[in-house]
């Protein structure tokens, strides 16, 4: 099976990229929503993940990895969620913001902007490069 794209959005007051970077990685946990628990689910080690802050700055900022695939979220006091864990690979070469994913005609299906309450979405393969060719980088 083929590395899968995925984008995880997170509060930068809860866990900023440089914590994130700074503890090497995190327990993605406390995904409270079928369908973005069901992404989780999808997400294998080696999977690249666009790091994302939501709250006022809303810019996705790095590239972080799947470290873990899915296992019960130890958060969870009832109900059936899962959780994997993510690592931080690099820092992108400049954050792409919600406005200039907004404005790009290539990203018009972005997951991020039709569900924009889901946690973690999946992308595709060139929704992920076009993301890459914003921050000033290539695939």
């Amino acid at each position: 099976m083929s590395e899968r794209h995925w984008l995880v959005k997170e509060e930068p007051e809860s866990l900023s990229w440089e914590e994130f970077v700074r503890d090497d990685g995190a327990a993605w946990t406390g995904v409270r929503n079928y369908q973005a628990r069901n992404n989780l689910r999808g997400m294998q080690p080696g999977d690249a993940v666009f790091y994302y802050h939501s709250g006022k700055n809303r810019e996705i900022v790095g590239i972080a990895r799947v470290h873990r695939a899915a296992y019960p979220d130890p958060t969870a006091g009832e109900g059936d969620w899962s959780a994997v864990d993510l690592r931080p690979e690099r820092p992108l070469a400049r954050a792409v913001s919600l406005a200039e994913l907004k404005a790009d005609p290539a990203l018009g299906d972005l997951p991020l902007l039709r569900q924009s309450r889901l946690s973690v979405v999946p992308l595709t393969p060139a929704e992920f490069a076009r993301i890459l060719e914003l921050s000033g980088e290539r695939s």
